[in-house]
């Protein structure tokens, strides 16, 4: 029988590394990224439709709730009849998943429900083939190449957004060099400390340009390294900066003081794979 009153998670998506590889001649860039997603993230409440949205959470004030909205468009391409109702848990316009994280929350959902998945995932956004999934991946292409990988090993997060929006196509536009090297091999990571000397031989392309868009990026990132980060870095086009603790309570540590510069910030880990079955 299809399910129907269901609550899915839509987990904040990271981007460990992001080469921005070159750029299509319908202007679309390709990227050569290793993502993963963290335990907090928005939720998706689903139940019989007519079709609608309602948004509610901290970060829900701005939101229109109109055709335009990724939720809506997700579930118009699934031709489904259903009543969403989005809990903004993450800034908008941050560079961790946001709306595409969202859209993928939807379109699981769905599956639940009964729905098949539309195709061409990317037309909704880059981000939403590697979302729907949301467990560690190489992203390629325009964001339809998703290669699954090994578990990653644990990772205690802490996420901090100096709550500025940056808009991913000025992020994009204010690049200097469209074509980069791709990623190195990805290998099997044993340990944090491993990953950590990988990712120290990877770049965030997107980095640059959004720190001459929004500086405070440069301020995140030396107060997360002067908190005590093994290694810090902007996700996606951000603002959203992470840094990775050697413990928990590090991890926590940090947020609270990090926490006193009136930024959003939080301590987290990265998300448990599902239980088999």
């Amino acid at each position: 029988m299809p399910m129907t009153n269901l609550v899915e998670p839509a987990p904040a998506k990271l981007n460990l590394a992001l080469h921005v590889t070159g750029r299509r001649a319908d202007g679309y860039h390709l990227l050569d990224s290793l993502v993963c997603f963290a335990s907090i993230g928005d939720e998706v409440h689903l139940s019989p439709g007519p079709l609608s949205l309602s948004i509610d959470g901290p970060f829900s004030e701005g939101l229109a709730s109109d055709d335009d909205n990724l939720c809506l468009r997700a579930a118009g391409l699934a031709g489904a009849e259903v009543a969403i109702r989005l809990t903004k848990n993450l800034p908008v316009a941050s560079g961790i998943g946001g709306g595409s994280a969202d859209a993928a929350a939807v379109l699981r959902g769905l599956l639940r429900m009964g729905h098949e998945l539309p195709a061409d995932l990317q037309r909704l956004g880059a981000d939403v083939p590697v979302c729907l999934a949301s467990t560690p991946a190489r992203m390629q292409g325009i964001g339809e190449q998703v290669t699954p990988l090994p578990t990653l090993p644990p990772l205690y997060l802490v996420l901090v957004n100096p709550t500025v929006a940056l808009s991913t196509p000025q992020v994009f536009a204010a690049m200097e060099q469209h074509e980069n090297p791709a990623l190195p091999k990805i290998p099997d990571f044993a340990t944090a400390k491993a990953l950590i000397q990988w990712l120290r031989g990877t770049r965030n392309d997107l980095e640059a340009p959004a720190r001459r868009l929004a500086p405070v990026i440069g301020e995140v990132l030396a107060a997360l390294n002067a908190t005590g980060a093994g290694f810090a870095r902007m996700s996606g086009s951000g603002a959203t900066c992470f840094g990775i603790f050697d413990t928990a309570r590090q991890a926590a540590e940090a947020a609270g003081i990090l926490g006193r510069h009136g930024w959003w910030v939080v301590a987290t880990e990265l998300a448990q794979p599902p239980a088999p079955g």
